[in-house]
């Protein structure tokens, strides 16, 4: 059985550096909910990565769904960053990595 996971690789935009405390807030409070849901994998800032500000792995029934939840990542939706993301299908013993 294929197993996919899906990346949010969250890019700064041009306003990324008039981001409040209040928008972090905001991103954490909604990671939390995305958390307690089961929908993170893993989420986490990225150090000396020009332009990129972090990433979430989402752990969802489809693309689509993860998307929607990437467009209501309130860093994106007020504007101070955008997204990429990456559908990444997962190789581990279970599935002998792929082979």
């Amino acid at each position: 059985m294929e197993k996919w996971l899906y990346v949010m690789t969250i890019k700064k935009g041009k306003t990324y550096n008039k981001v409040t405390k209040a928008v972090i807030t905001r991103h954490v409070e909604n990671l939390k909910k995305l958390d307690e849901a089961g929908k993170i994998v893993l989420c986490g800032p990225f150090k000396g990565y020009p332009g990129v500000a972090g990433m979430v792995i989402f752990k969802t029934e489809s693309f689509e769904e993860a998307d929607a939840l990437c467009r209501q990542e309130p860093l994106v939706v007020e504007g101070y960053a955008t997204y990429l993301l990456a559908a990444l299908q997962v190789a581990d013993k279970e599935n002998n990595y792929l082979l």
